[in-house]
């Protein structure tokens, strides 16, 4: 029991530090393609991972800790408008990492298997899942938040149709860096999963 524990504390520790290099390092967390959009962000992998091998519990605390580091940089680092925007409010930096914190792990317990296919589908679809979480909340925290005065948002987002729902002008804007985000976590997740597993099982 002892010796559990202090593995787990100990992959904690590893993957609390790698998403800390994540998000304060340029270009390793947060990678910026578009100019004057969000970054395409790694973390929901490193996420993704810790969460499935670690469970529900964990994940949600991870991820509010990733959502927590992600509200300080927008104020520490703030690397472009929309992100400063968006980030500095807690209901839509903490939010969907909370929720997508805790997505992984309920994933691989609906797929609870000792088949080696079955679990790389339930790893495939943790990381698919925790990136869509992570962006559809952002999209809709962002719409909930910005419903009264949309354009305060809108004219930063380059050339939008602005007579559109705001919702809908941030599925645009947003869904390349989310359907990026999801095709790199999902494929990903199940490819490193098994070898975490495994050292897990040595420990």
């Amino acid at each position: 029991m002892k010796r559990n524990s202090t593995v787990r504390l100990t992959i904690t520790a590893i993957f609390t530090a790698i998403l800390i290099l994540q998000t304060i390092v340029p270009n390793i967390g947060y990678i910026h393609i578009f100019p004057g959009l969000p970054a395409i962000t790694t973390v929901p992998l490193t996420v993704a991972i810790y969460g499935a091998l670690m469970g529900t519990k964990a994940g949600f605390i991870f991820g509010l800790f990733w959502g927590i580091t992600r509200f300080i940089a927008a104020y520490a680092m703030p690397s472009d408008m929309v992100s400063l925007l968006l980030f500095q409010n807690p209901l839509i930096s903490i939010v969907p990492r909370v929720l997508a914190g805790v997505t992984p792990g309920i994933i691989v317990n609906l797929f609870k298997t000792d088949n080696p296919k079955m679990q790389k589908v339930s790893y495939l679809l943790a990381g698919f899942a925790t990136s869509f979480m992570n962006t559809a909340f952002v999209i809709i925290m962002t719409s909930l938040v910005f419903m009264g005065d949309p354009t305060h948002l809108t004219k930063y987002l380059g050339s939008v149709n602005t007579s559109q729902p705001l919702i809908m002008i941030l599925i645009v804007a947003l869904g390349v860096n989310g359907i990026v985000e999801m095709i790199f976590t999902g494929l990903l997740t199940p490819i490193i999963m098994p070898a975490l597993k495994l050292v897990m099982k040595k420990a």
